[in-house]
């Protein structure tokens, strides 16, 4: 034993002399500059579509040419809506200025084909995250904004209480949607019998609607919301309790660029972590110069530039903020209390919310 520990100790000396007598140098710890990160090298990948929004001037964005509540042209012929709203964060985020976008207006057939062709850089059009559209279009799925479903919209004087009651009707549904693959699935799994009067638009489908084209009209029930709100009696209908689908609503964008999509999915995560902190646009400037919680100084752009590693500025989420609102702004202005629409927050309501919701972003940092 006793040789063994010598043999040992004269190795240590032996190796300790070819080093000159030197201790090991340590291993530098690398730190993303400017950050409070410790422990991994973070490094910005470029964008291409972002290097393109900025050479250009605006960010190209593609919505529903009529949905209330989501994307329609004011009486001005300015864009309003929740849709329209993601679409201004991104500008605001990417060129700090929300007004730099350019609309297009784009049906339920050609959404995919618009963002395939690069007609435009992001789809915000109450498009819902599906297996197939998310592994087969070579297209990303940024972040879900609407926890959605599909329901029906029928006459209060029809005295329905349930989908259940519907065999035999004729029920107007959108070409090009999820919902007619939904509806089939719901009366195939039922055995009842139905007729689809299948249309081109949302439009179309609240005209043939009204005018006894079809007996009750399906659609994601923020759709039938918004249909409903435009007719001439809009307290004559109602929604019935049934929700047969999930439908994540969210923007769009194409596979080929991750920073672009990682530039999107941030923006919406942007606004909700504005609401979770409790910033506003009418309070963001304030606590831009009194906050003191780590998140909030971060998110905000005061401690480190996490900006940096999407090619934006330290400032983008609090423009963000500051030009568009936070989640429960954009909600309330566009779907919820303030607008014609009056939904409830339901299953979009924070993770903490004291009637807890889906609505959950990642951490800032």
């Amino acid at each position: 034993m006793i040789r063994r520990l010598a043999a040992a100790g004269l190795a240590i000396l032996t190796l300790s002399a070819c080093d000159g007598g030197s201790k090991p140098a340590a291993t530098p710890t690398p730190v993303l500059k400017g950050a409070d990160v410790v422990g991994v090298q973070y490094k910005a990948t470029p964008s291409k579509v972002l290097n393109a929004v900025r050479k250009r001037g605006y960010v190209a964005c593609g919505v529903n040419p009529g949905l209330p509540g989501f994307a329609f042209p004011d009486f001005r012929g300015e864009w309003r809506g929740f849709d329209v709203d993601i679409c201004r964060a991104v500008a605001a985020a990417v060129l700090g200025d929300a007004d730099k976008v350019h609309f297009t207006a784009i049906s339920a057939q050609d959404r995919f084909s618009a963002l395939q062709k690069g007609q435009i850089d992001l789809l915000s059009r109450n498009t819902s995250w599906s297996f197939s559209r998310d592994a087969g279009l070579g297209l990303d799925f940024a972040a879900t904004t609407y926890f959605d479903g599909q329901g029906f919209l029928a006459p209060k004087a029809l005295g329905l209480t349930s989908a259940q009651e519907l065999s035999g009707a004729r029920i107007c549904v959108q070409a090009g949607t999820a919902s007619q693959d939904n509806l089939n699935d719901f009366f195939r799994a039922r055995g009842l019998s139905y007729k689809a009067v299948v249309v081109a638009s949302e439009a179309e489908a609240r005209r043939l609607y009204e005018n006894d084209g079809c007996d009750v009209f399906t659609a994601d029930i923020s759709a039938l919301a918004g249909s409903r709100s435009v007719l001439s009696n809009p307290n004559a209908h109602v929604i019935l309790p049934d929700v047969i689908s999930k439908e994540p609503l969210g923007p769009v964008v194409r596979q080929n660029d991750p920073v672009w999509a990682d530039i999107v999915r941030w923006t919406v995560y942007a606004t909700i972590l504005g609401e979770e902190l409790g910033l506003t646009s009418k309070t963001v400037v304030q606590a831009r110069e009194t906050a003191s919680d780590p998140q909030t100084r971060r998110l905000l752009g005061l401690d480190g530039d996490y900006g940096a590693l999407l090619g934006l500025n330290k400032d983008w989420a609090f423009q963000v903020i500051r030009q568009v609102g936070a989640y429960h702004e954009i909600f309330r202005r566009d779907i919820g209390s303030d607008s014609s629409l009056k939904l409830d927050r339901g299953l979009n309501a924070l993770w903490n919310a004291p009637k807890p919701g889906l609505l959950y972003a990642p951490p800032f940092r």
